[in-house]
C-alpha cells in the first residue's frame, strides 16, 4: 500500500455535500466514482475526521459518553479495483490476530444478510468458533449517497468483546473495523449493478482502537486524551471561582473540553475561522461550550490556548509529527482561540449570573423564553443552558425556544434576507468568474483594502 497523508478536515472545494471531512475515504470519493486516478491502487491512510455537524453530529453526546468525538482519526486501507473481499479479509482478520494481538475469543463478525461470499470467507479465515452475523440493509450495507450511479455495496464489521457483562450489548461489543466491498451501482430506485472494478474502503477509528489495546474502558482514558484531560483538572483545581468540586460533572467537563480544544487546534490550522455561518459557525459552537464547561468550573479568563503546548505534546512536534500543521500555524491558532475567548467571557458572565438565580429559585428546567432571552439578547449559546440544565437533571422547551427564534426572523425579516437558498445563488453568481475565497489568516490576522462582494 502507497501511505497517503491525510488531506483537511475541509473538503474540496468542488465538493458541497459535506461540511467537514468526516470518513477516511472523503479523499477518494473521485477516485471511486471513477473520475479521477488514485494515488496508488492500494493506499493506506490516517485521515483527520470531524462529526459536528449537518447529519453526522455526535455533539451532545461529545464528554458524557466514553466514545463520542468532534475530532477524530480513521486509519484506513483502500483497493481501487486491485484485491478485493477475499484478500481485504485476510488482512484485516491478520491485522487483528498478528499484529495487535486480539485473542480470536473476543472477537465477532456481522456481515450483511446477502453476502454468502463474505460470510464464507470469514469463516474460512476465522475458523468455526468466531460468531458471525447476518444484518440488514441498515446496519450492512454502504452507499457514497443517494441517487442514481453512486457506487454501494455491503460491509462486514469487526467487534470486540470488553467483557463488561455490566454494560449493555452496544457498549460491550465494540465495533472496531468496517469493511465496505463498493460492488454494485444504484440505479436510485432500488436496482444494482455491477461495478466494472469493484473497490474496497476500510476504516478503524484510532480512539476506539487505542482504548481497547490499552484496556481502557473509555477512549478519555488512552495517551491520547489523558494528557489533556489533566491539565483541564489543574486548571479546574486552581480556579479562582471554584465553589466545590462535582467529581461527576468535573469529569464530563474534562472530557468536552479536550475533545474540543482538539477540534478547535485542527479545524483553524485548516483555514477555518469562527464566524455565524457554516463551518466558523461550528467551531465557535465548539469553542463556546468547552468555554461554558470551564466557566461552570470557576474559570474566569480565557484558558484553552494554554491546552495548546501540551497538544503538540500529544499529536508530537518537528518531522515526526502527522500533523505539521499544528505546529507550522501555532501561533495563529493560539490567537484566533484567545481573541474568541475574550469576546466570549463577557457573555458568559451576565447569562451564568442569570441562569444561577433561576436555578437557585428551585428550577431546574428552563422554560423557553429564558433560553430565549439569554440567546437573543446576550447571545448566550442554547447548547449552553441546555447542558446547564441536563447536567441538573432538567430540561430545556428547544421546540418552544424554536417557535420564538421562527417569530424573531419573521419581524425583522432575517429569514427572508439571510435564507440559505439566498446565500447559495448570490455565491453561485459568480460561479465561471474565477471570483474564490482566499484564506490569508495563516500569514495576518488583519486585511485592508480589500472589498466585499
Amino acid at each position: 500500500h502507497v501511505r497517503a497523508a491525510s488531506s483537511p478536515l475541509v473538503p474540496d472545494a468542488g465538493d458541497d455535500s459535506l461540511l467537514f471531512t468526516n470518513a477516511g475515504m472523503v479523499p477518494f470519493k473521485e477516485a471511486f466514482l471513477g473520475r479521477a486516478a488514485p494515488l496508488a491502487p492500494r493506499v493506506t491512510s490516517a485521515q483527520k475526521c470531524m462529526r459536528a455537524g449537518g447529519k453526522h453530529n455526535d455533539l451532545e453526546n461529545v464528554g458524557f459518553t466514553p466514545r463520542h468525538h468532534t475530532f477524530f482519526e480513521m486509519l484506513g486501507n483502500f483497493s481501487f479495483g486491485d484485491y478485493f473481499k477475499e484478500e481485504a479479509v485476510v488482512m484485516a482478520w491478520d491485522f487483528c490476530r498478528k499484529e495487535l494481538d486480539l485473542p480470536a475469543e473476543r472477537l465477532s463478525v456481522t456481515v450483511f444478510q446477502d453476502d454468502d461470499e463474505s460470510e464464507a470467507l470469514w469463516r474460512k479465515v476465522a475458523g468455526p468458533s468466531v460468531p458471525i452475523t447476518r444484518l440488514g440493509k441498515e446496519d450492512n450495507f454502504w452507499s457514497m449517497g443517494d441517487g442514481a450511479g453512486v457506487p454501494c455495496g455491503p460491509c462486514s464489521e469487526i467487534f470486540f468483546d470488553t467483557g463488561r457483562a455490566d454494560w449493555d450489548a452496544d457498549d460491550r461489543y465494540l465495533e472496531i473495523w468496517n469493511l465496505v466491498f463498493m460492488q454494485f451501482q444504484s440505479d436510485g430506485a432500488g436496482g444494482l449493478s455491477a461495478l466494472p472494478k469493484p473497490c474496497v474502503d476500510t476504516g478503524m477509528g484510532l480512539e476506539r482502537i487505542a482504548s481497547v489495546l490499552q484496556g481502557k474502558s473509555s477512549n478519555y482514558e488512552t495517551d491520547l486524551f489523558t494528557p489533556l484531560v489533566r491539565a483541564v483538572h489543574e486548571l479546574f483545581r486552581a480556579a479562582p471561582a471554584r465553589s466545590g468540586a462535582d467529581p461527576q460533572l468535573d469529569g464530563f467537563s474534562a472530557h468536552a473540553i479536550s475533545d474540543h480544544v482538539r477540534s478547535a487546534a485542527f479545524l483553524i490550522a485548516d483555514g477555518v475561522v469562527p464566524s455565524n455561518i457554516g463551518r466558523g459557525y461550528v467551531l465557535r459552537r465548539l469553542m463556546r461550550r468547552a468555554m461554558g464547561f470551564g466557566y461552570r468550573a470557576g474559570l474566569r479568563e480565557p484558558f484553552l490556548a494554554s491546552m495548546l503546548p501540551v497538544l503538540h505534546q500529544v499529536f508530537g512536534t518537528g518531522p515526526e509529527s502527522p500533523f505539521p500543521e499544528l505546529e507550522e500555524r501555532a501561533a495563529v491558532i493560539a490567537s484566533v482561540i484567545h481573541t474568541e475567548e475574550v469576546q466570549f467571557f463577557a457573555t458568559l458572565d451576565t447569562g451564568m449570573g442569570i441562569l444561577k438565580s433561576h436555578f437557585e429559585k428551585g428550577s431546574v428546567d428552563v422554560e423557553a423564553s429564558l433560553a430565549f432571552r439569554l440567546y437573543d439578547t446576550f447571545g448566550f449559546p442554547l447548547d449552553l443552558t441546555r447542558t446547564l440544565a441536563e447536567a441538573r437533571g432538567g430540561q430545556v422547551d428547544v421546540s418552544g425556544f424554536d417557535l420564538l427564534m421562527a417569530e424573531q426572523r419573521a419581524r425583522s425579516g432575517a429569514g427572508k434576507a439571510w435564507s440559505h437558498s439566498d446565500a447559495e445563488s448570490g455565491i453561485k453568481s459568480w460561479a465561471g468568474q474565477d471570483v474564490r475565497p482566499v484564506f490569508t489568516g495563516y500569514g495576518a490576522l488583519v486585511e485592508r483594502d480589500v472589498r466585499v462582494l
